[in-house]
Order: C-alpha cells, then sequence, then structure tokens
C-alpha cells in the first residue's frame, strides 16, 4: 500500500520546552507510577529509563499486568507519572502543566489508535476525522470536510465516508480510527493494540499503514501481543513487572522467559572494545556469556602453520562464549572487535548464565543447536587447515 505524504508537521503547543536529546522523540528519565487502593500501595511501574528516536517504529510487548499500558498513558498524559520526568517531542509535559494545556498539547502533536477504536456511533465516518481539528480549532472550518476525507482516501475509506460506524466492519472501524488520530497531522502515533480485534488481512493492512507513516518520518509506538507483528517493527521493547528488559538480552535469548531477561537485565555489565581488540583468547579459560549491542566480531583460527583465518563474523544480537560455558574448558578460538567502530557488548557471569539456563530447558536447546553447529563449522575449518 503506497502512502500519500501528510501535511508538514505542526509546531509545539503551549507545553513546557526541555532539554532533551535532539533526534529522541520519547524521553522518560525514572519514571515511577504508584496506586493507592483499598489493599494499600502498589507500584506499576519502577524507575523507568526509555529512549525512543524519532522515525522509530517500536512495538512494546508484557504479560497483563506488566505496566506496558500504564507506560503508554505517561507518554499520552493521559495519566501522572508519581516520579520522573516525561519529555515528548522535546516538550516536559507534566513539570508545571495545566491539564488544559496538556489535552490541547495532545491534541496536535499525538494521535492515539485504541483497540475498540472509540469512534461516536452517532458521528459519520467523515466527522469522527473532523473531531479532533475542531477540538484543537486546526485548518479553517471550511477545509476540515476536505483534510478528513483526504485521510479517508489514504486508508481507503472514502466509499464510507458518510456511514455511521455500526454499518461498516471492525477492520474499517480501525481504519476510520487511524483517520481520524491522523487528522491533525502529528509527529507520534500511539497504538494500543491496534490489530486484536481484526483479522490476519485488516491487521497487515493496519500496519502497512503505520510503516508508511514511519517512512514519512513519523514516530509509530505500538502495544501488541503479536509476535507476527513485533517481527515488523524496528524495536521490540518489552516490560516485566514495571521494569525495562535489556534489549540486548532479549534480542539475543528470546526463547528466555520474561522472567529470567529480567534477572538477566538487572546483573549484565557494559564493555567496550576497540577495533581489533582482543575479547576471548584462544586457550584461555571464559568466564562470561557475551551478547553484542552493537558492532561486529570476528572468531579467529590458527592453521597448522599458525596463520589466522576467520571462521565467522558475529553482529548485533548475536552471542558468544557459549561453547565454554556450556561445554567447559578454555576457548577454542580468539574471538576479537572487528570493523572500524568500537563494539559494544553485555556480559553474563558464568554462574548467573548457568542458573538461568538450568531453569529454561527451551533456551538451552536452542543455544544447544547453535553450539553444535559452531562446534561442527570449527571442525570443518580446522579440517580444511590440516589439508592445506
Amino acid at each position: 500500500m503506497k502512502t500519500p505524504a501528510l501535511r508538514a508537521p505542526l509546531k509545539k503547543g503551549p507545553v513546557q520546552a526541555a532539554e532533551s536529546n535532539s533526534q529522541a522523540m520519547i524521553e522518560l528519565h525514572g519514571v515511577v507510577k504508584r496506586f493507592t487502593n483499598a489493599a494499600g500501595e502498589f507500584t506499576v511501574l519502577k524507575g523507568v529509563d526509555l529512549t525512543i528516536n524519532r522515525g522509530e517504529f517500536v512495538s512494546i510487548v508484557g504479560k497483563s499486568g506488566s505496566g506496558k499500558s500504564t507506560l503508554l498513558n505517561m507518554v499520552t498524559g493521559i495519566d501522572h507519572p508519581t516520579e520522573g520526568q516525561v519529555v515528548v517531542n522535546g516538550s516536559d509535559i507534566y513539570t508545571g502543566v495545566t491539564e488544559s494545556q496538556r489535552s490541547n498539547w495532545r491534541g496536535k502533536n499525538l494521535g492515539i489508535v485504541f483497540q475498540f477504536f472509540q469512534l461516536l456511533p452517532m458521528l459519520t465516518l467523515l466527522e469522527n476525522v473532523m473531531l479532533p481539528m475542531d477540538y484543537v480549532n486546526l485548518y479553517d472550518f471550511d477545509d476540515r470536510p476536505k483534510r478528513a476525507m483526504e485521510l479517508l482516501i489514504l486508508v481507503g475509506l472514502e466509499k464510507f465516508a458518510n456511514k455511521l460506524p455500526v454499518l461498516v466492519s471492525t477492520g474499517q472501524q480501525q481504519l476510520a480510527a487511524i483517520a481520524r488520530a491522523m487528522a491533525c497531522d502529528p509527529p507520534l502515533l500511539v497504538a494500543d493494540e491496534p490489530t486484536g480485534n481484526l483479522d490476519t488481512r485488516s491487521a497487515d493492512t493496519i500496519i502497512q499503514l503505520f510503516e508508511g507513516f514511519v517512512a514519512q518520518g513519523k514516530t509509530v509506538v505500538m502495544v501488541t501481543h503479536d509476535p507476527s507483528l513485533t517481527s515488523r517493527t524496528d524495536r521490540n521493547i518489552i516490560i516485566s513487572d514495571g521494569e525495562m528488559i535489556n534489549e540486548t538480552v532479549s534480542k539475543s535469548l528470546p526463547q528466555l522467559r520474561h522472567r529470567h531477561m529480567l534477572e538477566f537485565t538487572k546483573i549484565v555489565e557494559d564493555r567496550i572494545y576497540q577495533p581489533g581488540e582482543t575479547i576471548i583468547a584462544r586457550d584461555q579459560p571464559v568466564d562470561y556469556f557475551f551478547m553484542i549491542r552493537k558492532g561486529q566480531v570476528e572468531v579467529v583460527l590458527l592453521d597448522k602453520e599458525n596463520q589466522e583465518y576467520i571462521v565467522s563474523h558475529l553482529g548485533k544480537g548475536e552471542f558468544f562464549g557459549d561453547v565454554e560455558l556450556l561445554h567447559g574448558g578454555k576457548a577454542i578460538a580468539n574471538v576479537r572487535a572487528s570493523g572500524s567502530e568500537p563494539v559494544e557488548v553485555v556480559i553474563i557471569p558464568r554462574a548467573d548464565f548457568m542458573s538461568v539456563i538450568n531453569e529454561s530447558p527451551i533456551t538451552a536447546e536452542a543455544i544447544g543447536k547453535i553450539v553444535q553447529k559452531r562446534l561442527d563449522d570449527h571442525r570443518i575449518a580446522d579440517h580444511r587447515s590440516v589439508n592445506r
């Protein structure tokens, strides 16, 4: 589906400007959210730090009660953080801001798509799409129907413009809701389970629209449980028990249960290696499991004349050190940073890695297959080097 270009972004509303990363669309700093009820106090978000850059298509996943919907409410200004700072599109949306200012800002800077559409049943699709423009008094009164029709054409609903929501399918209602969310041409679109009530074909249409918006420079943040959708986003952020899981951990070890990912997140250490620097030396003990956050490493063996040859390259989201940790013994190859840029890795101590692997048979099996393949590749490479 080809997505037509939308109009130029709006200027910021009357919300406090904040010092922030110019590339960032969303910045959460130490965000805590507590609720109090008859049972006592409950902490839903536990010091969340998160940055989402402009033009990214990001999925957020987590089990029911993990805090993902509360996280979205922090970003959209629907709820208030108990502690911490939320900066969206360069503006602090809570500090010194009234509800009226925040509501006006939200109407001009943010599009929201809900799972259950939330179209007004007494208005036609065209009138529903016009509603946000009326609310924030954007575009000349006589231009609003034209703008709304442009958006309905964009989502393929121009023939249904004058129908009430009840007279179209659920998929078409969601398309209308997306058109409404884009009515004021916001730089950020937030979608909460936007395909949860749709069939596969309708869901694919929605994602194609989102991809088109991202191609135009919009930022899209989507909560979803559907793995087929998370595979199409630039980043997949997992939240567990109110805390963010390290993205390198989740990308490298997707078979892990979320609670194990969170355990690793709390103990990982960051390390940086310069180009050409040795990370693991052959015949030396290996005490860590390494996951690559950024850059590339090369796995190097020696032939019978002690000449180096590269067996393989590993990049972002891949790991090494697994062979030695699972099979014991010393390193079977040299591993060093390659390329012209530093390599960033996160590491987990041997004891912690083995403890979690012993509790996660699915992960152990998946890593075991990779280990066996690497051992086979090394044997083949050693055989070839001997016969050179």
